[in-house]
């Protein structure tokens, strides 16, 4: 494409044919609100906040969808503009709840941001609102219409990146919603739970349903001995909450907050991530010495399980039986280490703080109790851990960093690290397997094919005489091709990474919100947090999760080795087909 020249604000400036006046206008530091507008998400001009002036043009025109041409003049601030975007704006508030201090999103909403900008302060449209809905049946996501603003970004998300579209508009005109199929629950109909849609909502409209009080309640208790344990992807964002820059990695300071808040234990589900390499490594292993149902494919992602159990229920044999890492250091916490500490496993309460609203339904899971004992009693997302921090009155920025506790559970390998990007399970799982296989302690480890936020990853290894294909997919939109082709018989991988959410743990639907001017403006937060991750990794002494002292305790000491009867019955899971509607 080649360059034009067009005016903007009395500025010549140089563009790119093809490109939107929204763009140009950012290339240019020029800024022109949005709302509706979310970089490879949506582009419709919806919302209308957006208009700006174009010389010859009878109306205003939606700058993030409107092409420029040679000679183009364009007023982003005139008077004309500015009156239609307040308006615009008036005309959304009109319709939305006015809950603002009480609101999940208060001083993070991007409505409230932009009333601001544009100094809309009273209500100037009143009468009648759409009637709403509030769902929070679902055991992770809640809905609440009475503050969605019809910008169809979590439309956007359920259909690009998952494939589902579990949300879609209903009804016309001033009764329009946006919801599952006939204003539906979340719990009714095949949503997966991987919480994108809060992820890209601007205000409030679809949140965690939250589990802060339950915590406070269990750590109030003095009967309550409270275990906490978090996600490696946490300490990757945990920081954001606090002010500091995207990336910032947090593990000390995290520890820290976490002991003054009075958890008697504090564990890194690193060690739980360790586990299940060693489980699911060696369950490979014997499915490719044993015949085994091939490809077989990771369990760690809850959401991919869902998704699993409703739209290709078919292929739940080639899962991995391995329960999640912090589903399996929850099941330590409650057995070994209850009988070690002499107690009794009902005043044990596991709090795990994760990146993902889906696990929050993964510790519901039939499966996962047993003789009315959870193996997790509570998860709280990485936003839930910043507000308790701060419901706490912990100065977190100015904390000096601690470790974790290390009498048990508190040793990590490099590759449990890693866990929370993209291909880090398959690198993790490889570093193991491949030592396993050679019968050799290899110094090359770094499996750099299966990371990055590209699409499919796909790697080839040799292992001694054995070629291992192993394929890397993060969404569902990615990963249906590979579904199929197993589905029709003809894939050529042995092991598939499938993770729910876009990038991995790091891009969990828990994780700390990432603002639209930050994701329009192209940074790479995936690949900062990512990078957070890979770092600690390579600071690691040890970075192949058999090498985990503690682990290797933990086979000698209790469950005798991987796959073992006990290892299956506290470490592995089952699946069932489940209806995508009821």
């Amino acid at each position: 494409m080649g360059k034009i020249k067009l005016t903007i604000n009395n500025r010549q400036v140089e563009a790119y044919e093809g490109k939107t006046i929204l763009e140009v206008a950012r290339e240019n530091g020029i800024h022109i609100p949005t709302l509706c507008y979310l970089k490879d998400y949506t582009g419709t001009g919806a919302c209308r906040v957006c208009q700006v002036e174009v010389e010859g043009a009878r109306n205003l025109c939606a700058a993030c969808v409107y092409p420029v041409r040679e000679g183009m003049v364009v007023k982003t601030n005139s008077m004309r503009a500015l009156d239609a975007r307040r308006r615009v704006v008036e005309l959304i508030v009109s319709n939305h709840s006015k809950d603002c201090l009480s609101c999940i999103r208060n001083t993070n909403c991007e409505l409230q941001r932009l009333c601001q900008e544009l100094g809309v302060r009273e209500d100037a449209f009143k009468g009648q609102k759409t009637v709403p809905t509030f769902d929070e049946v679902s055991p992770g996501v809640v809905r609440d219409t009475s503050k969605c603003i019809l910008c169809g970004r979590c439309v956007a998300a359920c259909q690009k990146h998952q494939g589902l579209g579990v949300l879609d508009f209903m009804e016309r005109g001033f009764k329009t919603k946006i919801g599952p199929v006939f204003d539906r629950s979340f719990n009714d109909v095949n949503c997966m739970q991987c919480g994108q849609c809060i992820n890209v909502c601007p205000v409030g409209a679809l949140h965690e349903k939250e589990e802060i009080h339950n915590v406070i309640a269990a750590l109030n208790d003095p009967n309550m001995h409270v275990v906490v344990q978090t996600a490696p992807a946490v300490r990757a964002s945990l920081g954001e909450e606090f002010g500091m820059p995207i990336g910032t990695r947090v593990t000390g300071k995290m520890v820290a907050a976490l002991k003054l808040l009075g958890f008697d234990k504090v564990y890194d589900t690193n060690f739980g991530a360790d586990l299940t390499i060693m489980e699911e490594g060696y369950e490979f292993i014997h499915r490719v010495q044993e015949g085994g149902v091939l490809p077989m494919i990771t369990s760690c992602s809850p959401g991919w399980i869902n998704y699993c159990e409703k739209e290709y229920p078919d292929l739940l044999d080639h899962l991995s039986t391995c329960k999640s890492p912090h589903m399996m250091l929850g099941a330590m916490i409650k057995s070994h280490y209850a009988k070690t500490y002499q107690l009794d496993p009902k005043n044990i309460y596991v709090v795990s703080i994760m990146p993902c609203v889906a696990k929050k339904g993964e510790k519901e899971r039939p499966q996962m109790i047993k003789d009315e004992i959870k193996d997790v009693d509570a998860v709280l997302t990485t936003r839930e851990l910043g507000k308790l921090i701060k419901m706490f009155g912990v100065n977190f920025v100015d904390l000096k960093d601690e470790e974790f506790d290390q009498d048990m559970f508190g040793e990590y390998t490099g590759a449990a690290v890693i866990f929370g990007a993209s291909g880090g399970v398959m690198e993790a799982a490889l570093r193991t397997v491949v030592d396993v296989l050679t019968s050799q302690d290899l110094d090359n480890i770094e499996y750099h094919a299966v990371r990055g936020q590209r699409g499919l990853k796909e790697a080839s290894l040799k292992v001694g005489d054995l070629t291992v294909n192993v394929a890397v997919a993060h969404s569902m939109q990615i990963a249906k091709p590979l579904l199929d082709d197993i589905r029709a018989g003809k894939s050529k991988y042995h092991f598939i990474e499938i993770m729910g959410c876009p990038g991995g743990c790091i891009n969990g639907g828990g994780q700390s919100y990432v603002n639209a001017m930050i994701r329009n403006s192209g940074f790479d937060f995936k690949g900062a947090r990512a990078k957070a991750l890979y770092d600690e990794d390579r600071a690691m002494p040890a970075r192949k999760s058999h090498k985990n002292t503690q682990i290797q305790k933990l086979y000698e000491d209790f469950l005798g080795h991987p796959n073992s009867h006990l290892a299956h019955s506290l470490l592995h899971t089952t699946y069932e087909k489940k209806d995508k509607y009821k």
